[in-house]
């Protein structure tokens, strides 16, 4: 069976995404791979994910681009003195289901002229991050809209506490599968990681 590409992004920042990366690798026993990493290089999102798992399969790829500022990819780059370019950024080869992790959301800019969207394959399964707050709904709707348009096989994986109005009228009005939700958790380690892949798993292999 073919591997699957799986590129997790988000309506906003913080809305959960390395989490959901992590439980996403573990169910699937994938690879990761984060290929911008902007600041916090001592504690990377890939070193986040790799402490969150426990099985023995998944690898953990290094990035493409290791920023030192904790800004947009388009400005880390700009203090760093490089410019980001796409040609540079390739996806590991494994014969293992790949995790990729964005940064932020689609449109945030890696040089004058790409933004996330742009990492993004015809061929890879996009997985958004939704968290409810003022004005998710709008990002979520944009989000997936933008997706879409462009073609590219979309579902949701909501983030934080329940909130039924915002959530029902995403699931209306997107039409597109849900896998399921992560809870606002006191805090996670590998247990809670493998509870949720485990409850997860169901639904990511129908994708």
């Amino acid at each position: 069976m073919k591997n699957k590409i799986y590129f997790v992004t988000g309506i906003s920042t913080e809305v959960g995404k390395t989490i959901a990366s992590a439980i996403i690798t573990e169910a699937l026993e994938a690879d990761y791979w984060k290929p911008i990493q902007a600041g916090e290089l001592d504690n990377s999102d890939t070193k986040k994910v790799e402490n969150y798992i426990t099985n023995k399969t998944s690898q953990f790829h290094d990035n493409s681009y290791a920023l030192k500022s904790p800004m947009s990819p388009h400005a880390a780059a700009e203090i760093d003195n490089i410019t980001i370019d796409l040609k540079k950024i390739i996806a590991p080869k494994t014969k293992n289901n790949l995790v990729i992790e964005g940064a932020g959301g689609l449109l945030v800019p890696l040089n004058n002229t790409n933004t996330i969207v742009n990492l993004i394959k015809p061929n890879y399964k996009v997985i958004v991050v939704s968290r409810h707050y003022l004005g998710s709904i709008n990002h979520t709707l944009l989000t997936i809209n933008l997706l879409k348009e462009k073609g590219f096989d979309v579902s949701i994986l909501f983030s934080g506490n329940e909130h039924k109005t915002t959530e029902d009228i995403i699931t209306k009005m997107t039409n597109v599968p849900i896998i399921g939700r992560i809870n606002e958790e006191p805090y996670f380690d590998k247990n809670v990681i493998k509870e949720y892949a485990e409850t997860l798993k169901p639904q990511l292999l129908k994708l």
